[in-house]
């Protein structure tokens, strides 16, 4: 059986699911360069021009669930380009495919999912959208059933609150249920977000800054349930999308946060982190209490906040916990078409064995010179910074080495290097890659075996000198490596420097997502302050142009098209063949 599934909102994705495992998946920003895009028409085009082959059941996913025209239009989409009827498969489903995912790639017989988000699907009461999910908790065995339900109140709805709620129990009749105002747990994080002029998408820029930050005595939930007098809620044009904020501090966003500014925004962004921490790990122990359940998986986009994960782990020591790499909605069409098909066959799913299954389609490098790994060390040895570009793309936010740029950590000054290649906040931290076998010497690592997916920040160990990735507040967000092209260098690299540790970072620039082809690549190289790119399957570095000799490049038109562009390079006078070694 063959499930096609596709999210039209945003990071919107698709995937096909065959006989339970994942024949494609694509995510549509890797494709159009457009970060968190909308309606994946290039990443289905791109899938119907595989033909692998007939689609059983087509799934349109949306939150929203209440755009009839739009449907509309992806309905006579699909049927014409798959020839199948297509099946909305949204209403009140967001959280539950979440949870899919979560579930089946945790490889727990029987689990507690909670999925904390902070738009799930739309509840509608007379016609009208009166609610949206905001947490749910799942048991998971065979099935997946709903045990808990909060939903967060649409603006002037509050008077209906009594209405809504009943609705919300009798179409929940087994779950607890709660509705109690416009926020959630992820909405009261949005605040701060908001506050440091940032879309309310971009949560990880608030905890990376939230460590600078000194604890206010505030309390924003009241018996567990937000307090909105805390909060305003802003127009479209005031935040560039309908958004949260603090009360009273609507004049004071400020995207500028610098150095001599930083202590208010800081101190904001510190209170959200530890008030909603302390209130998702309030809903995971009375479940866990409630049902005797210890293996935990954590999925929604509130999951990739790693300060977060980290404080459950140390909380509830008794508890597995699984937190789901893919957490936020680029998971949503895998979510769906897992649960699609163990609906349909009552059979398993095939479990994710790692991040790299993002579709890529192998392209002939034709720049370079042949390298090794004993020159990718050098380089970094010498304080220049490494991409690496190794077959297909991590599915998830986060860079694990096929698309990653390095750094040797040893460095006082490497965060302020690679945050100017990368172009982005000097408050945000680089995470630390590290030989499996060292982790324990340069972490505190709460009892935990490793951590492949850099989903959760441990403190480092006194008198460990890797400065590159320790943040503010002695905490780095690691990945641990057993295998693999990086697990090599990792090794090579500890020979020669008795370290075996790399910063490591995503392959893109701020406000782009990561590099998909071999063109982004270079493009990237180009257009940043990186100084090399090691392309692991061919074997080749392609390294810069010393900055000496920019105003060779003056008279040199660049193409989008490869040849040119390669041509154009192979054009330079004879002494500057270092710029691109060709």
């Amino acid at each position: 059986m063959r499930i096609l599934a596709f999210n039209i909102t945003h990071d919107s994705s698709v995937c096909s699911l065959l006989d339970g495992k994942i024949e494609f998946f694509c995510k549509e920003e890797r494709l159009t360069r457009k970060k968190r895009d909308k309606h994946p028409f290039k990443s289905l085009e791109l899938y119907a021009d595989l033909k692998l082959g007939k689609v059983d059941h087509a799934l349109y996913l949306t939150p929203l669930n209440c755009e009839p025209d739009i449907e509309t239009v992806w309905e006579n989409y699909i049927n014409k380009k798959f020839n199948v009827e297509m099946e909305n498969y949204s209403s009140l489903l967001h959280h539950k495919c979440h949870a899919s995912l979560a579930y089946h790639n945790s490889k727990f017989k029987e689990a507690l999912i909670f999925v904390i988000d902070r738009n799930g699907s739309m509840f509608f009461m007379n016609g009208s959208p009166v609610a949206r999910e905001s947490e749910s908790v799942f048991i998971g065995d065979k099935n997946l059933k709903c045990v808990s339900k909060n939903f967060w109140i649409e603006l002037n709805k509050d008077s209906e609150k009594l209405n809504i709620l009943n609705s919300l129990k009798a179409y929940y009749p087994d779950c607890d249920i709660s509705a109690n105002n416009c926020l959630g747990i992820t909405r009261v994080y949005e605040a701060a977000t908001t506050l440091i002029g940032q879309d309310a998408l971009e949560n990880g820029k608030t905890m990376g800054l939230s460590s600078y930050g000194k604890k206010i005595n505030e309390k924003l939930f009241i018996e567990n349930i937000p307090n909105a007098n805390k909060f305003s809620f802003l127009a479209a044009r005031q935040v560039g999308q309908e958004g949260v904020c603090f009360y009273n501090c609507e004049n004071l966003i400020n995207k500028d946060i610098n150095e001599n500014n930083y202590n208010f925004y800081a101190d904001k962004a510190k209170l959200v982190q530890t008030e909603t921490q302390e209130q998702a790990l309030n809903l995971i122990k009375k479940y866990v209490d409630k049902t005797g359940i210890k293996n935990v998986c954590l999925v929604g986009g509130y999951a990739l906040n790693v300060v977060a994960n980290n404080f459950y782990i140390k909380n509830l020591p008794g508890v597995n916990f699984y937190f789901e790499p893919v957490a936020d909605d680029t998971g949503i069409s895998i979510g769906a078409a897992m649960l699609k098909y163990t609906e349909e066959t009552s059979k398993s799913i095939h479990p994710c064995k790692n991040n790299f299954f993002h579709y890529y389609k192998k392209e002939k490098l034709d720049v370079g010179k042949k390298s090794n790994i004993n020159e990718v060390c050098e380089l970094l040895e010498n304080k220049k910074s490494v991409a690496i570009f190794e077959g297909n793309p991590e599915a998830g936010p986060r860079a694990l080495g096929h698309r990653s740029i390095l750094f040797d950590p040893r460095h006082s000054d490497a965060k302020q290097i690679v945050n100017n290649i990368k172009k982005r906040e000097w408050y945000r931290p680089f995470a630390g890659v590290v030989l499996d076998t060292e982790f324990k010497k340069y972490f505190e690592t709460l009892d935990i075996k490793d951590s492949p997916y850099m989903t959760i920040n441990f403190n480092v160990l006194p008198k460990v000198k890797i400065p590159g990735v320790v943040h503010v507040d002695n905490t780095c967000r690691v990945q641990t490596v057993s295998h693999g092209f990086l697990h090599k260098l990792l090794k090579q690299f500890y020979i020669n420097t008795k370290c075996p540790v790399l910063l490591n970072t995503s392959f893109n620039l701020a406000g782009e997502p990561l590099v998909q082809t071999k063109k982004d690549a270079l493009l990237t190289l180009e257009n940043s302050s990186l100084d090399a790119i090691y392309f692991v399957e061919e074997e080749k570095m392609v390294c810069k142009l010393a900055a000496t000799d920019l105003h060779a490049l003056q008279d040199v038109t660049l193409t989008e098209d490869m040849r040119d562009y390669r041509q154009a390079l192979r054009d330079l006078p004879e002494g500057l063949r270092t710029a691109y070694i060709v």
